[in-house]
């Protein structure tokens, strides 16, 4: 006969498997949500663009959509061609050979990733138009009254923005070229030599087909962001996609139609990342050893040595100097601009949402790259192979996927509060810079993401180990282990993220508030109306910035 205690005794276990539950995976749950947050707009655009208000695209099809595309073609080729020449052929001539000044222009050739492309047009424009420097030099020189006395090159034009995004675009393929030729074994160029081949055939048959897979990411990152590129074709006049979703969008007030030329976009897009991995996707070239000696660069002297110098001064003079002139004479011959308050407040939102936006980008990298490497789930990792596709989207696909979908939360949300408590809130997201922090963080996550995956792969895994078996759990692991020694590339990464924050112009014009401005918005507004000496200090801050991250990507390459 059992006793009531015994009794008692035997559903004590039953008790406590009744009030256990299952933990949440907090990476799991975490993925997730980063994940959504990269993934929605591109899925907003798709649903917008096949579930228009008002749908247009049989007239977008006939009229302007073929125009914009051919356009945006074009300017892709022809960017394409010009700065994988620009590119790879400084590479080649500052790794192989020794010329005057070859040593500093190996690191000057990367100053024009610190300009907005935009501001190279503005510079050009300035520099060039009628009234311009240049122009003015001319007619005072030969007696000319009239542009009727002389010919001159066509400024507002397709070739003209095809060369400035070019200058401004080159270092993408320089930077990756350069890399890959100082990979190389010098041994495989000397048997070259040896077998009478020349400095040309050196170039087409042996050089050019080892960096060929560096030479097509740059010819597809280049094309890419010519694509996004807004400021710069909007200045020459050029019709592209990407200014056919502005006119459609701010211009004819049809969301629906600004969507699907928006679908349009990130469907090129998609065919670049996809021609790019399979261009390179059986592509191996391999070091015959870890001991294989470095390419011994050839002295060149006299006229040679010149006129190398010379190949590479002009892709660094057409995309630093000359814009960072411009700006810079227009800035010294008025110094009060310095002192407009509308340029202190440009500043100071361009702080605070650059800011913002640098810390929650590297704060939710760091969060799915550690969920990856330490706690090993499968989940995280397939959600860090997708989140890079937030890089690919232009800023203004990316401004048309977000803005829709949080003007309809920021309503619904307002109207519930002013039905609950009889106030009304205004728009939380649209109607503050919050939107434009969200499209900071899914447009530049993957830049993120990458430097704080190559910060942990410098790390010995060793020292987590041994951290976890003295009691150390995941998040002690990641605090007391990782970030101290990672403290150098995290600051790094939130710099390069706070850097293209500062530049980003198509996502910003299109998602901030009204009256806010950036410094990237006070320069294309000031320069759109030809104030470009307005424009100059504004221009001149972001160029200062970018420098600093130049600067950093300088360090890492030594």
């Amino acid at each position: 006969m059992t006793t009531p205690q015994n009794s008692e005794t035997s559903r004590l276990p039953l008790r406590k498997a009744r009030v256990r539950r299952p933990r949440p995976d907090i990476w799991v749950l975490g993925s997730a949500l980063i994940g959504l947050v990269v993934l929605a707009p591109l899925a907003a655009v798709v649903w917008i663009a096949f579930h228009p208000t008002e749908n247009i695209w049989p007239h977008l099809l006939s009229t302007v959509l073929p125009r914009y595309f051919m356009a945006t073609l074009r300017m892709m080729l022809g960017v394409g061609v010009l700065s994988a020449a620009m590119g790879a052929g400084a590479a080649w001539l500052v790794v192989m050979y020794r010329f005057p000044g070859s040593r500093a222009l190996d690191y000057a050739l990367l100053f024009p990733m610190a300009i907005p492309a935009y501001v190279g047009a503005y510079a050009l424009v300035d520099f060039l138009d009628y009234a311009g420097p240049l122009q003015l030099v001319l007619r005072g020189t030969f007696g000319w009254t009239s542009a009727r006395d002389y010919w001159f090159p066509e400024i507002h034009s397709e070739p003209a923005a095809i060369l400035v995004l070019s200058a401004a675009l080159y270092p993408y393929v320089y930077l990756l070229t350069r890399s890959a030729l100082r990979e190389q074994s010098g041994a495989s160029y000397e048997v070259a030599r040896s077998l009478g081949l020349g400095p040309w055939g050196l170039f087409w048959r042996l050089g050019l087909p080892l960096v060929r897979p560096a030479i097509a990411v740059g010819v597809a990152l280049t094309m890419m962001e010519t694509v996004a590129d807004f400021g710069t074709v909007s200045t020459f006049g050029v019709q592209t996609l990407t200014t056919g979703v502005f006119s459609t969008w701010l211009n004819g007030g049809n969301a629906g139609g600004a969507a699907q030329i928006a679908g349009v976009i990130l469907l090129l897009v998609l065919v670049l990342l996809s021609l790019e991995y399979f261009s390179r996707r059986n592509a191996r070239f391999h070091r015959q050893s870890r001991a294989s000696r470095p390419v011994t660069p050839i002295e060149l002297r006299g006229l040679w040595g010149w006129l190398a110098a010379a190949l590479c001064a002009v892709p660094f003079g057409l995309g630093f100097v000359l814009p960072t002139a411009v700006m810079l004479g227009h800035a010294l011959t008025k110094p009060h601009l310095w002192l407009a308050p509308a340029l202190a407040t440009a500043a100071l939102n361009t702080v605070i949402v650059g800011g913002i936006a640098a810390i929650l980008t590297v704060s939710a990298a760091l969060f799915l790259v550690y969920g990856v490497r330490m706690a090993g789930r499968t989940f995280a990792r397939t959600v860090l192979g997708v989140t890079v596709l937030g890089y690919a989207m232009p800023g203004a696909v990316l401004a048309v996927g977000l803005l829709i979908p949080l003007a309809a939360l920021d309503h619904r949300v307002a109207d519930a509060v002013l039905a609950v408590t009889g106030h009304d809130p205004g728009l939380l997201l649209t109607g503050t810079s919050a939107a434009i922090v969200l499209a900071y963080l899914v447009r530049f996550f993957g830049i993120a993401q990458g430097a704080v995956d190559s910060a942990f792969g410098r790390i010995s895994p060793s020292l987590p180990m041994a951290a976890r078996s003295l009691g150390r759990g995941v998040g002690g692991t990641l605090r007391d282990v990782y970030l101290p020694l990672m403290r150098g590339s995290v600051l790094a990464a939130l710099l390069l993220v706070f850097v293209e924050c500062v530049k980003e112009l198509p996502a910003t014009l299109l998602l901030r508030p009204f009256n806010f401005n950036t410094l990237a918005t006070r320069v294309y507004e000031l320069a759109s109306l030809e104030r470009i000496g307005e424009a100059a200090p504004a221009a001149l801050i972001v160029t200062a910035m970018g420098l600093v991250a130049v600067a950093l990507l300088v360090r890492a390459t030594r």
